[in-house]
């Protein structure tokens, strides 16, 4: 994903989203992120990128299981989580970030 960086250097929060299709945990992450972008609308970038797809990026970030979830602002990693979250602790996470 060659833009990659230009996203995470933006001033607003920029959530990626480390997944792969056959997770299971990954699908129930998925409209919790979307609930979680509809409750930020364009005050937070949510950036989904399937490992499976991107090896490289995947391994560059040190993925080493799905999902993971990376906050970011301004370029600098914020929050980095391994699993599943809820909505409520994403919402204040980034409330906190923003």
């Amino acid at each position: 994903m060659s833009n990659f960086s230009s996203i995470i250097n933006k001033d607003k929060p920029v959530l990626v989203d480390f997944f792969a299709e056959w997770c299971g945990p990954c699908k129930t992450m998925s409209p919790i992120l979307k609930e979680v972008k509809d409750e930020f609308g364009e005050g937070v970038t949510i950036l989904k990128i399937d490992v499976d797809k991107n090896q490289q990026l995947a391994a560059q970030f040190k993925v080493r299981g799905v999902p993971t979830l990376i906050l970011y602002k301004s370029g600098k990693q914020l929050w980095r989580q391994s699993g599943l979250s809820s909505k409520r602790d994403l919402i204040s996470l980034i409330k906190s970030h923003v």
